[in-house]
């Protein structure tokens, strides 16, 4: 297991000033003031990239900043540092240059260019090599020279394996993590999933569930559940729940069978931090512990997982002036410290701000595959899109032909494709069975034995593979027809199991399309106030200046529009209540008018004072902040239709995001120091899935009003208030 070496001992040069690059095409000099701008205009335009002005301004920019590019040397990368807002070096872009600084010596004075040639003609094992001896940001400059062939060429040279109770990653073989999301944490639509997709010869690299509810209680509860269908099914695979690691690493202490860890990534401290309150240094202590007191230490040789993406650190402004591709290499250099069992990237996941269409999709897709199997991950890939994006299931499914022709070590599978809880498209087990076919690909070998002894492959003698008697057929680990009725009636989405070839029934895929088409025309809904009767409201406009701006901008539905702004004045109330379309007005429409009556109710029964409610056209969560500045409020509600995903009936599902703002001297220092964020200002509470089909609107203004009460007599929120909560039950 590789050594963990303290950042302090970790040599980076003292950054210098920036320089001004300039390059002639003809008789148009183009210049670029400092590296970031730089490596930001040698790459396609993205959505992201374009909102931040880091974008390249034309093709003639683009490849003006790629000739500049392929001219620089990798001592000079290496020399200049990219810096935080503030001038330093953050912990990240440290953690990168850990780096065999041998190697390094023998290559740093080719320049980019000669790097790219030498490494298309060089083997695998040269290429694996050298990658180790690369700085993130040197991977991201190296990204930007090469095409779409050569994206797919070199990561194909590389293979990273790794091995828990499966080993993945090895020539010839594709993986899949089987990801059984359910949008309330059902066991038995959970159960359901793990079946169906187990007998699709599914799941050899993990069985991993992202939570709806993140509390330690409810993540220890699902680790269990999915522990005893693994040991149930036989399968040899390994388990995780995708909620935050310091309640995974709390669950762990209290005996829960947490056998990889997972925590998602940002590549700037700030966004680490601040958003995904996480540091270096904790992550650094959890490796340790997983060392020392995880369930596979004395059967796995790597047991951590990560999740990536490029444009979280712009989505939250935290990018500190730098590109989206660079900030994501910034992310493989941290994930390569700890030697992971997987790495995933999840780019397409956020949405429009960061990819708009397809073909940015694509290559970002590409992009991070190789940038992250270079930086020595075992790299998995999970393309994904959102209906409020203009990308595509083909769009998606192209992605996915090419990252597996690059040799991507496994994706996402999910029933139908469907995320019934993060509400995004990712592959199903039928997409994950037609790229093994088309590609000839097998699953890790211990999980391929249990398969043929299950009936689930046929493996001939030759050592050819092929889809057995029982392969999709969930029945076989159902013990009853009643059963088999109660787990599916528990799956939300699931029109049926019918297939065609490794492909589902067209019946099966009508449904899945008429509903997403549903969806689509509910991120484009406009919210119409004259809805909401029975109390009364203002009414104001965000900072967007249309519904488009509004899905491809976060920031812009942050903040009120200034004519609004001026029109408040500091209220002092102890709630105040938002509401906003988010990314569906229908959510809004079809919610609120049940549920804001018994939500004022509840509250004013307790004597809490509430402003008058607020209804903001084009808002999103953090237009809560920008509210509670203004009006000084000590906790606000901001209700938001979730982006639609699932069945036709979830377009309707709304979220309450109740902010804490902490204005308790005493509570903001327990938050920073819970959060080891010096600078925290708030802290959130997030209830979803509000609906019908979920939780209902009645029940939610209860359940909403509760939780506010615990918020203002704690005086916190989010994981704070839950393990203060706990505490106090357990005196």
């Amino acid at each position: 297991m590789k050594k963990i070496i303290p950042l302090k001992d970790i040599h980076v040069p003292v950054p210098g000033p920036d320089e001004v690059y300039s390059f002639k095409i003809l008789n148009e000099i183009f210049y670029f003031e400092g590296l970031k701008k730089l490596l930001g205009a040698a790459d396609i335009s993205k959505a992201g990239d374009r909102t931040t002005d880091l974008a390249p301004k034309n093709a003639m920019d683009r490849e003006a900043a790629r000739a500049i590019l392929a001219s620089l040397t990798l001592q000079y990368l290496y020399d200049n540092p990219l810096t935080a807002d503030d001038g330093s070096v953050d912990s990240v872009m440290r953690a990168g240059y850990e780096i065999d600084l041998e190697l390094f010596q023998s290559i740093a004075h080719m320049t980019m260019g000669d790097l790219k040639d030498h490494l298309l003609a060089s083997n695998g094992t040269r290429v694996a090599a050298i990658g180790l001896a690369l700085t993130p940001v040197m991977a991201s400059a190296l990204t930007k020279l090469m095409d779409v062939h050569e994206l797919v060429y070199l990561p194909g040279k590389i293979f990273r394996p790794t091995k828990a109770r499966t080993l993945i990653g090895t020539p010839k073989t594709l993986s899949f993590r089987l990801q059984p999301n359910h949008p309330k944490d059902n066991l038995d639509a959970i159960s359901m999933m793990v079946y169906n997709d187990l007998a699709m010869g599914m799941g050899d690299c993990l069985i991993g569930v992202n939570p709806s509810d993140g509390s330690v209680d409810n993540i220890a509860a699902m680790l269990w559940h999915i522990d005893k269908l693994r040991r149930e099914t036989g399968a040899p695979t390994q388990i995780c729940v995708l909620g935050h690691i310091k309640s995974q690493l709390t669950a762990l202490k209290q005996g829960a069978p947490v056998e990889i860890l997972f925590q998602s990534f940002a590549g700037t401290d700030e966004t680490l931090t601040g958003e995904f309150d996480v540091t270096v240094e904790f992550l650094d202590q959890a490796v340790e512990t997983m060392k020392n007191e995880g369930p596979l230490k004395d059967i796995a040789d790597q047991f951590m997982y990560f999740e990536t993406g490029q444009g979280s650190e712009m989505t939250y402004r935290k990018h500190n002036g730098m590109d989206m591709a660079t900030c994501e290499a910034l992310c493989y250099g941290l994930c390569r410290r700890y030697d992971p069992f997987m790495v995933n990237n999840a780019t397409g996941f956020i949405g429009p701000e960061t990819h708009l269409n397809d073909f940015e999709l694509m290559v970002s897709t590409l992009q991070d595959h190789f940038m992250g199997k270079l930086l020595g991950l075992p790299m998995g890939i999970s393309p994904s899109y959102t209906l409020h994006s203009n990308s595509h299931l083909e769009g998606q499914q192209m992605a996915v032909q090419l990252a597996t022709a690059a040799g991507a070590n496994f994706f996402m599978d999910i029933y139908l494709g469907t995320d019934r809880m993060l509400a995004h498209f990712v592959n199903s087990g039928h997409d994950d069975q037609t790229l093994r076919e088309i590609y000839h690909r097998n699953p890790a070998p211990e999980f391929l034995q249990w398969a043929v002894q299950k009936g689930i492959y046929i493996q001939h003698t030759d050592g050819n593979v092929e889809r057995g008697p029982n392969w999709g057929n969930p029945r076989l680990f159902i013990k009853s027809d009643l059963e088999f009725q109660r787990l599916h009636e528990a799956t939300p989405n699931a029109p049926g199991f019918e297939n065609a070839g490794p492909r589902p029934a067209h019946k099966v895929q009508e449904v899945i399309r008429i509903n997403q088409s549903v969806g689509r025309e509910a991120v484009h809904s406009h919210l119409k106030p004259e809805l909401f009767t029975g109390f009364t409201f203002r009414e104001f406009v965000s900072t967007a200046i249309d519904h488009a701006e509004h899905l491809k901008n976060p920031e812009v539905g942050s903040k009120l529009s200034k004519t609004d702004l001026d029109s408040l004045s500091a209220e002092g109330n102890d709630v105040q209540i938002i509401i906003t379309d988010g990314l569906s007005a229908e959510a809004v429409h079809h919610n609120v008018p049940d549920m804001i009556p018994v939500l004022m109710d509840g509250l004013k029964s307790r004597h809490y004072s509430l402003g008058e409610p607020i209804v903001t056209h084009f808002g999103r969560v953090k237009l809560a902040e920008c509210i509670s500045d203004v009006l000084d409020c000590n906790v606000a509600i901001l209700l938001a239709g979730e982006r639609p995903g699932g069945d036709a009936l979830s377009s309707k599902s709304m979220s309450a995001y109740l902010v804490l703002k902490l204005k308790d001297e005493k509570a903001r220092k327990a938050a920073a120091i819970y959060s080891e964020h010096e600078k925290i200002r708030y802290e959130y509470t997030l209830i979803t899935n509000i609906y019908q089909g979920g939780l209902p609107p009645i029940e939610g203004g209860s359940v909403v009003a509760e939780k506010v009460m615990e918020i203002l007599e704690n005086q916190a929120a989010g994981n704070r208030l839950e393990d203060l909560l706990k505490a106090q039950k357990s005196v």
